[in-house]
């Protein structure tokens, strides 16, 4: 009897988290009432509380699952492969998230509660990605002669790419995912390619004269 009740448990949490997370999609965090939540789930708002403490309780953890899910694919994606390879697939599994997790990513970049972690949850699931990205990054720097420490500025800036073009992506839906991706990494890898070892301070390239500019 015990077991069947963990089981009958378990089973209602699964429920309330995933009927959570559309509302929480539909809604936003501020919108979205405890009342609302039960009565999609067809519970009464006791069952709520008594499993996640109230809305703020149910928010995090569908967050934190969602966060994990998005950073454990992206991490398989950047596992094999030349760096434009690696990046390549980090920028299409993030995508592919996006068109195929549509609930996960409004929740994530909808407002959250003021008086929990889970506000940046969405700008730590950038860093996060942003920070496996640079190992690529470094990896790619340290072979062409470069300063791998800027590593982190350069997956910093493709990642952000790719989250706007994704927050973007998810309104138009179009073209297919893996076109933008492509788009989105020629865009960085061929600016790569032309990268100085140690470009000017903006203050230096504003001292030259407008010849200067044009016969480099």
């Amino acid at each position: 009897m015990a077991s069947k009740k963990t089981l009958a448990a378990a089973a209602r949490r699964a429920q309330l988290i995933q009927v959570g997370r559309q509302v929480f999609a539909e809604n936003g965090y501020e919108a979205t009432s405890v009342e609302e939540i039960a009565s999609r789930a067809k519970v009464s708002k006791p069952i709520v509380y008594e499993h996640f403490g109230g809305k703020e309780g149910l928010y995090a953890v569908v967050v934190d699952r969602e966060m994990e899910y998005v950073i454990r694919v992206i991490s398989e994606a950047l596992s094999a492969g030349s760096p434009r390879e690696r990046a390549e697939q980090a920028a299409l599994a993030f995508l592919t998230w996006v068109r195929d997790n549509p609930d996960g990513f409004a929740v994530l970049t909808h407002d959250a509660p003021t008086t929990t972690s889970s506000t940046s949850g969405f700008s730590s699931l950038i860093n996060e990605v942003a920070h496996r990205v640079s190992d690529v990054f470094a990896e790619a720097f340290k072979e062409a002669g470069y300063d791998p420490d800027i590593a982190p500025i350069y997956a910093h800036a493709l990642i952000g790419m790719v989250t706007l073009v994704g927050q973007w992506w998810s309104v138009v839906r179009k073209p297919s995912v893996e076109k933008v991706a492509s788009h989105i990494v020629a865009l960085a890898w061929m600016g790569l390619r032309n990268l100085p070892e140690k470009p000017d301070p903006i203050g230096a390239r504003k001292s030259r004269s407008p010849l200067d500019e044009v016969t480099r």
